[in-house]
């Protein structure tokens, strides 16, 4: 694979992710026991990158799509929540990832960063409020992020087994590293 096609490759996930987490941010709240809870749509194209791209190119998307979306439809709030929930989860999925394919799936490393990001989002909210007592929302936001974790997990798994240019970077990512995600 070629610097440009990796360089177009990364361009086309930003973008996805940014379409995806702006028309997400126009759907209203789903969950009316959980006011702000989201699916997170946006982090299928996070996960795409976990397994497709070398750490440092999916950093970059990653801080790519929280500018580019806070630019587009946010605020500076927004951008302090996304970013923080959108760094633990991606750190808190390579930790998992370092278990390997024999010892957790696609599946479980996408739940880990549903869990995750309620969890650094919540850091940042008791840290804006001042108070830890935000922190008792997250047994809803975590079993809430689990389950978008699991579905998300599913679909980027479907989605890196259907679609040829994906298969491709996995398989060229795959080769590198010498793991094989099923």
């Amino acid at each position: 694979m070629s610097r440009l096609q990796k360089l177009i490759f990364i361009s086309l996930l930003v973008a996805q992710g940014v379409v995806i987490g702006l028309v997400e941010n126009m759907i209203p709240y789903p969950f009316a026991f959980a006011p702000g809870a989201k699916l997170g749509l946006a982090n299928l194209i996070t996960i795409i990158a976990l397994f497709t791209l070398p750490k440092k190119d999916s950093f970059l998307l990653i801080w790519l799509r929280l500018i580019l979306t806070t630019l587009l439809g946010g605020t500076i709030s927004t951008f302090l929540y996304s970013m923080s929930g959108a760094m633990l989860s991606y750190f808190g999925m390579l930790l998992v990832k370092l278990l390997g394919p024999k010892r957790v799936s696609i599946v479980g490393i996408s739940a880990t960063g549903g869990f995750m990001h309620n969890v650094g989002q919540l850091v940042t909210a008791s840290w804006i409020a001042q108070s830890w007592s935000v922190m008792l929302y997250l047994p809803v936001l975590s079993f809430l992020g689990i389950l978008s974790g699991i579905a998300i997990g599913i679909a980027a798994n479907f989605l890196l087994h259907r679609v040829q240019t994906l298969n491709k970077f996995q398989a060229d990512y795959e080769r590198k590293t010498k793991q094989h995600w099923q």
